[in-house]
């Protein structure tokens, strides 16, 4: 009996069943992956926004609108994940202010959604929200 070498079709369908369930599990940890990378880009916006305010109101003793310190109307991330707006408090005479980063484009699909710092410092959403299942928003 002469005995042939190579793989038989069984082998070979086993090979492929198992690269099926590893890619079946890899590919959705890297969606959540690249959508908590992608979060920085707005973290970062928020934050230039924030520290533009800051400057502001060491000169004018008040917040401005976006225009005013220096941002367009909204202003959109580096990577375009992310268009921020600001509101001054009407009722504050301009002593505080929301900056909100609407998600953009494929970052829609992150749990955490829009992200917010106001003129406390407060960021939202924080960690005991339900929308950080991805892990942490800020």
């Amino acid at each position: 009996m002469r005995r042939t070498r190579g793989f038989t079709l069984i082998e070979l369908m086993v090979v492929v069943a198992i690269i099926a369930i590893l890619a079946a599990i890899a590919v959705p940890a890297y969606g959540r992956y690249a959508l908590r990378a992608r979060r920085a880009d707005g973290q970062q916006l928020l934050l230039r926004i924030a520290n533009a305010q800051e400057r502001y109101y060491a000169t004018y003793n008040r917040y401005g609108a976006l225009t005013d310190i220096g941002f367009a109307n909204p202003a959109i991330s580096e990577k375009s994940f992310y268009s921020a707006t600001v509101n001054i408090a009407a009722a504050s005479n301009g002593q505080a202010y929301t900056a909100t980063a609407a998600t953009q484009g494929v970052q829609q699909a992150d749990a955490c959604g829009a992200l917010t710092i106001d003129s406390t410092g407060a960021k939202t959403p924080g960690p005991g929200d339900t929308a950080n299942s991805n892990g942490s928003c800020w």
